[in-house]
């Protein structure tokens, strides 16, 4: 099946396979023509992206412009994305207790 949006750099993709399955995430760069870097801020930070294969990624229509996450300038932090990620509806639930 193919994809209506591209998988381009700022895109809000949730995952459909693995561990993280559900999750949303924000492309953050593309690796050839089948797999990209994604990152959430908590469990796939900046410093360190996932590289996810797009078949196993479900674009949604929103498509952030990274450069103008951070307002008041300087490089992109994992508070920024996961900032970013919250004020367009994709926040992710978070349990009081550590195991859940």
């Amino acid at each position: 099946m193919k994809e209506p949006f591209s998988f381009e750099r700022g895109r809000v993709v949730e995952s459909t396979q693995g561990r993280d399955r559900g999750g949303f995430f924000l492309v953050i760069g593309t690796e050839g023509t089948d797999c990209v870097r994604i990152a959430d801020g908590r469990t796939h930070r900046l410093a360190g992206p996932k590289k996810k294969k797009i078949k196993h990624l479900r674009a949604k229509p929103v498509l952030l412009n990274l450069d103008a996450i951070r307002p008041e300038g300087g490089p992109i932090q994992d508070s920024d994305l996961r900032r970013a990620l919250e004020d367009n509806g994709f926040a992710v639930e978070r349990s009081l207790c550590k195991g859940g």
